[in-house]
C-alpha cells in the first residue's frame, strides 16, 4: 500500500490523538490497558522479535499488575513445557534450584537467549518473591511452557513420573518410546526418514501411551499421596507433547503450513488444559500468554490467513471470544539479538528503520517515542489502520540484506489485535551468555532511502 505524504501525515495525526503516550519506567501509564481488559480471562502479549529488552521489560511490567491487581494466576510463555516447569518449580519454592539463574537452566536448546536473558532473569526472580509472600499454594503465581519442541526431554519426563508411581506402567512406556532410540535423540532426522519411508514411524507407540496415561488419570493420581496433582498434570501434558511432537517433526517435511497449524494447536490445546487444570485448584483461573505477534495476532487479518494458516489468537478468539485481549508490540529501529542462521551464536544486530508504508513507519510519523493504541471498538484511528499494510516480524533469525521478503507480511492490524504497544527505538535484550559476536555487535549502518 503506497500513500501520499500528505495521507500519511494525515493517518498519523489520527492516531496521534488516539494514542495513550508512555513514559519511560511509568507503570501506572498502562491504566487504560487494565482497564479495558477488564474481565478477560486470557490476555495475551506479543513481541514483534524474539531478542528485544524493551518487549520483554514491557511485557513483565504489564504482568507483574495483571498478576496484583487483576488476579491472574499464571504466565504461560513460547518455551517448551520441561524447560519451563522447572522454573514453575522454582518461582513456586519447589524444587532444587538455588536461584533463578539456575531455575533457568533447562533452557539449553536454541535459542537459548529468548529465556536465558537478563528480563527474563528479573522477572522470574521477582515472581519468586511474589509468590512468597502469599498465604498459601492455591495463590501462588505459575509459569508454563506451551511449545512443543521438547520431545525427547518430554520423553524422560513421563518416565521419571511413571517410575515414582506405577514401575509397570514406566516399563510399557520405555518399551513404546524406545521407538526413537535408533535416532540418536535427533528429532528432524526423525521426521526426515520416516516421511521418505526409510523408517516406520512412532506414531502409533506415542498415542497408546498417551491413551495410556489419559484413561487412567484418577488411577494414577491417586498411586503415591506424596505425589501433588501438579505432577500428574505435567506428565500428562509431557506425553501429549511427545504425541504431538512426533506428528509435526513428519509433517515439517510434507508442509510448513500443516506444521505451523500443528504447532499453534498444541499451544492453545495447552493453554485449555492448563485452565482446566488451574480451575480446580480454588482460584478462576486467568492466564497470560508471551509469545510472538504472529502467533498471538488473529491471523485471519494477514497473510498468513490467506495462506491457509491459523494462530493461538485466532483460535483463542474463536473458542473465548471477548474473555481474551491480544496486545501486539511494534518498534521502527534500533538493536535486536538474533542469529544470522538457524543454530547460529547469538548477535546484536542493527534494526534497519522500518520501510515505508508499513505500519511502524505510519506510527514512527506520529512523534511519539512510546504509545499505546486501543484498537476495539469504533474509532477514527481504526478505520485508518483497517486497510492493509506492511507489518514487520523478527524471530531468532534477522537478515537485513533480504529484510523485505524475509521479515515482512501484510497485515490489517485493526483485525490483527485489540491493542498495540508502540516503542519506536529499542534494544538488543542481554543474553546470560555473552557470546564475543554479540558483544562486538554490529555497525550501524545507512538504510539505502530507495529500497
Amino acid at each position: 500500500m503506497s500513500l501520499s505524504r500528505e495521507a500519511e501525515s494525515a493517518a498519523a495525526a489520527v492516531i496521534r490523538a488516539a494514542a495513550h503516550p508512555l513514559r519511560e519506567g511509568e507503570v501506572s501509564d498502562y491504566d487504560p490497558l487494565l482497564a479495558w481488559i477488564g474481565d478477560a480471562r486470557f490476555v495475551l502479549l506479543g513481541e514483534a522479535s524474539h531478542g528485544t529488552h524493551e518487549f520483554y521489560r514491557e511485557r513483565a511490567q504489564i504482568t507483574k499488575r495483571l498478576i496484583t491487581e487483576m488476579g491472574f494466576t499464571a504466565v504461560a510463555v513460547e518455551a517448551d513445557f520441561p524447560d519451563a516447569q522447572r522454573v514453575n518449580h522454582y518461582v513456586r519454592g519447589l524444587g532444587g534450584d538455588r536461584d533463578a539463574v539456575e531455575a533457568l537452566g533447562g533452557f539449553k536448546r536454541f535459542p537459548a537467549w529468548m529465556w536465558r536473558n537478563a528480563d527474563v532473569l528479573d522477572f522470574v526472580g521477582w515472581l519468586r518473591a511474589h509468590n512468597e509472600d502469599q498465604p498459601d499454594e492455591a495463590s501462588r503465581t505459575g509459569f508454563y511452557g506451551l511449545d512443543l519442541y521438547s520431545l525427547n526431554t518430554s520423553i524422560e519426563a513421563v518416565l521419571d513420573y511413571l517410575a515414582k508411581v506405577d514401575p509397570a506402567a514406566a516399563r510399557r512406556a520405555r518399551e513404546r518410546y524406545a521407538c526413537f532410540d535408533s535416532f540418536g535423540g535427533d528429532t528432524q532426522r526423525y521426521g526426515l526418514e520416516t516421511v521418505t519411508g526409510r523408517k516406520d514411524s512412532c506414531e502409533d507407540a506415542v498415542v497408546s501411551q498417551f491413551v495410556e496415561i489419559y484413561a487412567r488419570a484418577s488411577e494414577l493420581a491417586r498411586l503415591d499421596g506424596r505425589i501433588a496433582a501438579d505432577e500428574f498434570f505435567n506428565a500428562e501434558q509431557n506425553a501429549r507433547l511427545v504425541k504431538n511432537a512426533e506428528q509435526y517433526y513428519r509433517t515439517m517435511y510434507r508442509s510448513d503450513i500443516s506444521s505451523w497449524n500443528l504447532r499453534d494447536s498444541h499451544m492453545v490445546e495447552t493453554l485449555v488444559q492448563l485452565e482446566a487444570h488451574l480451575a480446580g485448584q480454588g482460584r478462576p483461573p486467568k492466564i497470560v500468554v508471551w509469545e510472538h505477534n504472529s502467533h498471538l495476532g488473529d491471523a485471519r487479518a494477514t497473510s498468513m490467513g490467506v495462506r491457509g494458516e491459523w494462530n493461538v489468537g485466532q483460535l483463542m478468539r474463536q473458542h473465548f471470544g471477548g474473555q481474551t485481549a491480544l496486545v501486539g508490540f511494534t518498534t521502527y529501529h534500533g538493536t535486536v539479538t538474533a542469529s544470522t542462521d538457524w543454530g547460529g551464536p547469538a548477535e546484536r544486530k542493527q534494526v534497519r528503520p522500518a520501510l515505508p508504508g508499513s505500519f511502524e513507519a505510519l506510527f514512527h510519523e506520529v512523534g511519539l517515542k512510546r504509545f499505546l493504541l486501543p484498537l476495539r471498538g469504533r474509532g477514527p484511528a481504526r478505520e485508518v489502520l483497517r486497510d492493509p499494510r506492511l507489518e514487520r516480524a523478527i524471530g531468532v533469525i534477522y537478515r537485513p540484506d533480504t529484510e523485505r521478503q524475509s521479515h515482512y507480511f501484510h497485515a490489517r492490524l485493526a483485525e490483527q489485535f485489540d491493542a498495540v504497544i508502540h516503542l519506536d527505538e529499542t534494544r538488543a535484550v542481554e543474553p546470560l551468555e555473552r557470546t564475543l559476536a554479540w558483544e562486538a555487535g554490529e555497525a550501524p549502518e545507512t538504510y539505502p532511502s530507495g529500497f
